[in-house]
């Protein structure tokens, strides 16, 4: 089947699979998820995606089954899409419940896994690079609802991609309330400046990407100087290039911000060089990842 819809073991089509109106992943955003792409029927960093969505879970008291059961299950629903490249979305949700906030009324999570082919961005957004805007809306703060929770209370990058949208930008990328920048709404920010990978610190409120972490190990074997650091808005523009990251994305120039072109407005040697790399660390792994 062409998308596989896994709901608590059961594995449908998207016409037979449904979950309660009444569950708090759909009333509340109460849940957790993590989104994995294989490539040639591999799972790329599949460990590290499953640490990270028990840590989501773990901070929001919702209960994960198994790893274990959870690892066949996404197994199973990929199988059943017949497709080598795949994407797929794990979701807990807390579960259902009467009509009401108290966390406490909810007994038995759900769990729903979506697995369908792999759709790559187009290669313009590769060759040209893409333009982002930074939106008016600010990112969720860490006191508030930390971004590093990987939940399913999107809103925040709802509302700032909807607003990129509509001034014909690829995507948005956030600030934090100091006017710091934070990440994308889906994808985390690089900029390069003579020769060095600047990424703003996890503490100013944004997801510890799997890619992001890959990206210091590809730096690190490449001899590419890579730190964290707080960047301003001022030091994006004024970077030599910039680029997204993602599972979904690996790496992305993005070669204009608010309507302002990046050094030449072209994608750089630097993250050509960097998704060339990435590419390389990718084909290592799946080598030694069982074939799913």
């Amino acid at each position: 089947m062409p998308v596989a819809i896994n709901i608590d073991g059961e594995i449908g089509g998207p016409e037979e699979s449904f979950v309660s109106v009444l569950d708090r992943g759909f009333l509340y955003g109460d849940s957790v998820y993590e989104v994995v792409r294989t490539y040639d029927r591999s799972i790329f960093a599949f460990e590290e995606h499953m640490d990270r969505l028990e840590q989501s879970a773990s901070r929001l008291g919702i209960a994960l089954p198994e790893r274990d059961w959870l690892c066949l299950q996404v197994d199973a629903t990929i199988r059943a899409t017949d497709s080598t490249d795949c994407y797929c979305r794990m979701i807990v949700t807390r579960g259902p419940g009467p009509l009401t906030l108290d966390p406490t009324t909810a007994r038995t999570p759900t769990t729903v896994i979506i697995a369908k082919p792999y759709e790559p961005f187009p290669d313009w957004t590769y060759e040209e690079g893409v333009k982002v805007l930074v939106p008016s809306i600010r990112r969720t703060s860490r006191a508030s609802l930390d971004p590093a929770i990987k939940s399913g209370n999107y809103l925040n990058s709802v509302l700032a991609l909807g607003e990129a949208k509509a001034g014909g930008y690829f995507d948005a990328l956030m600030l934090d309330d100091k006017g710091f920048v934070t990440e994308a709404t889906t994808s985390n920010v690089f900029i390069a400046r003579r020769g060095t990978l600047f990424t703003p610190a996890l503490e100013y409120g944004l997801l510890a990407g799997v890619t992001r972490g890959l990206l210091f190990e590809v730096c690190r074997e490449a001899g590419i100087a890579c730190e964290q650091k707080e960047i301003s808005l001022n030091e994006l523009l004024s970077a030599d290039e910039v680029m997204l990251t993602s599972t979904l994305r690996e790496v992305q120039p993005v070669v204009r911000v608010n309507g302002n072109p990046i050094a030449d407005g072209r994608p750089g040697p630097v993250s050509a060089r960097l998704r060339a790399l990435f590419r390389e660390h990718v084909t290592r792994l799946i080598a030694k990842a069982p074939v799913r």
